[in-house]
This record gives structure tokens, C-alpha cells and sequence, in this order.
């Protein structure tokens, strides 16, 4: 942040690379490293990582609809039968009445079941889970996008917190040497107890800044740690990214409305939900499936030791009447394709918004500081003039407190405009779609979520993630 030197009793403006406190250590933090470590350490960044590979599960899953279904089964059992017989029958038989009879079945069977057709409901799946892949890949970098800018706000949040503090602490203190002046020029019979009071009540309203600058701070050191996962220590100045951005209005947002996340991804729910209607759609085609079973039993009765079947068929079921309910989620799907439609041009007009909103920011921002610089230089002659006028009696208190309030509020004005003229142009290159480590050129292992995705595309077996879970 371009937190230029100013003269007079306000020391400079370096102070907003500070971050008060005596156990700090030496070594100072950079926007590039407080970048880095938001990149590996943000939560909502690692979790919309987590999302991203578990949405790549859903292609297998989709696969799996190609592949055969195979299934073992056996049991063991105990079985008692009784039979009584007509005793005349039993009399000319030659055997007694009743008998008695205890085996032990068991059996063990394996069956195959093997889809061959289904109206092209795997197909339509399968580029459905891709798309779905797709679209999750670009949230993420739109996650990124978000998390990065949040890293680059808070970290100048601190810088310009800092800044305010220390010049709430000067301002208090300035105050304070007039209050001092005042109060012995009224010992002497110069100035009225009038304007000692205003000296006072400008003391007053000081110190209930400062509390609330700190307050601020505290705030933003909170921000900081929570986005990056660091405690920010001694900052180092932060600076624009101008070099970066696109050359004007119109080409950033051409840039965001044919690269940005947002869009992207909603170009693929698009894809995803057109596959999902074709898969409810499929509900209404036959099926065709090639289904096998082998089986042996053992002492199924008393007689037999083992008997061994086997079978395949061929069968093909049509669906004629299910309720209804497979027309209601065609047409439900049908809508929820209109709705992805829909929102694609939600999200262009939002990006369109965007890239309009931040780039009219960093325009004004730039404003801001030539404005303040001024003022701020002015201020600073206006105020060495009221002191002067004041010494020889030809001003008041109240006109010399109002001229280091003047001074003090340029300042401040200064040192907004420059954290905002820093934070506009990262808002500029997220709205445009292009905010990455690899534009940022962090010095960073950058994720890559194809690896994942190849790693599980084709797996047929296993339960542990790639990550060893």
C-alpha cells in the first residue's frame, strides 16, 4: 500500500506497515506471503477441495451402471420333519405308523446379472457425473477467487487499521499540547475558560476514537487469522496489481463474461440437468439384461447328497404403467433444465455488475488519493498558519482544534483511499475471472483437481481414498 511520508507532527506514514506490540518478531509478512498461506491453509478453500473430490466420485458411480453385478450366496440349516401314517396302511406296509426324519441342508450359489440396454439411462449418466465434474471444478476456482480476495482485504485491513490507530495516538496526543497551551494561556488571563473546555471536550471525543480504532483493529487482526491462518506480524507495505488488470471497462468485462467461474460453472449445471432428463426418459425404454446363477445343494432330504444348477437368461422387461411418477420427474427435470438456463444469464448479468461496480472503485480510489494528497498537504500549511494566528491572539482555540481535526481527518482520508485503491484492483481481476495463484504468480504448489479425478475415474475396486483414508 502506497503509504507515502507526510511532514509535521504526525510521524510517517509508515506506521501502517506496524503491528503494535513488543513481543513481536523481527521479521515482517508480506501480501505475497499472507497470499500463500490463505492458498494452503483457508478452510472454506480445503473444503470446497473435499467437495471437488468427492464429486468426482459420481463417475464411477455412473460407470458402474456398464458393468456386471455379481452376487454370492449360501446357507446352512437344520430341517425335522414328522410323518404319521394310517395305521391299517402302516399294518399292510409292514411299518410302524410314524417316522421321523433330520437333515442338514446347506447350499452355496453365485448370480450374474449384466444390463445390456436400458435406453441409454448409463450413457446419459456418465455425461451427466462429467459435467457435474466440470461445474464443481469451477466453483472451486471460484472459491479460490473469493478466498484470495478475502486474504488481500484483510491483510489491508490490518495495514490501514494500524495506520488509523497510530494516527488516533498523534491526533491525541497533539490535542493533548493544545489542551497544555491552552490551559497556560488561561493561567495568564489570554484566552477564556471557554476554550479551554473546547480543548478538553476535543481530548475527550479523542480518546473515545482511539478506543474505537483499536476496537477496529483487534477486529481485523481477528479477520486475518481466521482467512489466512496466520497472525499478522509487522506487515510489509501491500501494493495494486494494475499490471494484471485489463486495459479498460470493456475488456474487463468481456474477460469476465468469457472466463469467469460463476458462468462456467453454471454452463455445465446446464449440460448436467439436459443429461438428467434424458436419464428420466430412459425410465419409459425397456430393459434388456443377460442374467447367470449356479448353485449346489447339500442333503436338501434325506435322500439326496447334492444337486447342482445352473441357468442363464435373456430378459427384457417393458415398462407399460408405473403410477405416473416417471412423468412426473420427466417433467420435473424438464423445468429444472429451463431453471439452469436461467441462471446462466443470472450470472452473466451478475459478473457484468461486477466487473461495472469494482471498476468504477479502483477509477475513484485513484481519485481519492490525488484528492487526499492535497488536501493533506493544505491542511498541513492551514494548521502551521492558525497556530501562528493563535500565538498573537488573531485566532481562537476552537478555529486551531478544528484545523488539527481537519488535518487529521485528510490523513485518514489517505490512508483509506490508498488500502481501497489495493483492494479494488484484486476485486477488479476476481470480477474479471482471472484472481488465481498461477496470475498472482505465488510461489505455491498449486492444486490440481484432475489428479484426483484420474486417480478414481476408472477404479473398480477399494474403499481408501487416493489420501489414504
Amino acid at each position: 500500500m502506497w503509504l507515502s511520508a507526510t511532514r509535521g507532527r504526525v510521524v510517517a506514514f509508515a506506521a501502517m506497515a506496524l503491528f503494535v506490540g513488543s513481543s513481536l518478531p523481527a521479521q515482517s509478512q508480506t501480501l505475497e506471503q499472507a497470499l500463500v498461506a490463505a492458498y494452503k491453509n483457508n478452510p472454506t478453500l480445503n473444503s470446497q477441495r473435499a467437495a471437488t473430490r468427492a464429486t468426482d466420485e459420481y463417475v464411477p458411480i455412473a460407470l458402474s451402471g456398464y458393468r456386471p453385478q455379481i452376487f454370492g450366496t449360501g446357507y446352512v440349516g437344520a430341517q425335522w420333519s414328522e410323518t404319521r401314517l394310517d395305521s391299517g396302511y402302516a399294518l399292510q406296509q409292514g411299518t410302524g405308523t410314524t417316522s421321523n426324519t433330520r437333515t442338514t441342508p446347506s447350499g452355496v450359489g453365485v448370480t450374474i446379472s449384466q444390463t445390456i440396454y436400458n435406453g441409454l439411462s448409463t450413457a446419459n449418466s456418465v455425461r451427466g457425473a462429467e459435467s457435474q465434474v466440470r461445474g464443481q471444478r469451477e466453483l472451486l476456482r471460484n472459491t479460490e477467487q473469493l478466498v484470495l480476495l478475502d486474504a488481500a482485504t484483510a491483510y489491508m485491513n490490518v495495514l490501514q487499521n494500524t495506520a488509523l490507530l497510530e494516527l488516533q495516538k498523534q491526533n491525541l496526543e497533539a490535542l493533548r499540547e493544545e489542551l497544555r497551551a491552552a490551559r497556560d494561556r488561561f493561567s495568564v488571563g489570554e484566552i477564556t475558560r471557554t476554550d479551554v473546555a473546547q480543548a478538553e471536550a476535543s481530548v475527550a471525543n479523542a480518546q473515545s476514537e482511539l478506543a474505537l480504532a483499536q476496537s477496529n483493529l483487534n477486529t481485523a487482526n481477528a479477520v486475518f487469522f481466521q482467512v489466512i491462518g496466520l497472525k499478522p506480524t509487522k506487515l510489509s507495505p501491500g501494493r495494486p496489481i494494475d499490471g494484471l488488470l485489463p486495459k479498460s471497462l470493456q475488456g474487463a468485462v468481456e474477460a469476465g463474461l468469457g472466463q469467469h467461474p460463476a458462468i462456467k460453472s453454471a454452463q455445465f449445471s446446464v449440460d448436467a440437468a439436459l443429461s438428467n432428463v434424458k436419464v428420466a426418459e430412459a425410465v419409459l425404454s425397456p430393459t434388456l439384461t443377460l442374467n447367470g446363477q449356479a448353485s449346489s445343494d447339500y442333503n436338501s432330504t434325506q435322500n439326496v447328497e447334492r444337486q447342482t444348477t445352473a441357468s442363464a437368461t435373456l430378459n427384457l422387461t417393458v415398462p407399460i404403467y408405473q403410477g405416473g411418477a416417471e412423468f412426473a420427474t420427466i417433467r420435473q427435470n424438464k423445468e429444472l433444465l429451463s431453471q439452469s438456463r436461467i441462471e446462466v444469464d443470472v450470472n452473466r448479468e451478475q459478473v457484468r455488475a461486477n466487473v461495472v461496480q469494482y471498476w468504477g472503485a479502483l477509477v475513484a480510489a485513484k481519485a481519492a488519493i490525488e484528492s487526499a494528497q492535497a488536501s493533506v498537504a493544505a491542511n498541513e500549511i492551514a494548521l502551521r498558519g492558525v497556530r501562528e494566528e493563535w500565538r498573537v491572539g488573531q485566532r481562537t482555540t476552537l478555529d486551531v482544534l478544528n484545523a488539527q481535526t481537519a488535518l487529521f481527518d485528510a490523513r485518514a482520508s489517505l490512508v483509506i483511499a490508498q488500502r481501497d485503491r489495493v483492494v479494488a484492483s484484486y476485486a477488479v481481476l476476481s470480477a474479471s475471472g482471472a484472481l488465481n495463484a498461477g496470475k498472482l504468480g505465488l510461489k505455491v504448489a498449486t492444486y490440481n483437481p484432475k489428479v484426483h479425478y484420474d486417480q478414481v475415474r476408472d477404479a473398480w475396486f477399494g474403499v481408501r481414498t487416493p489420501g489414504g483414508e
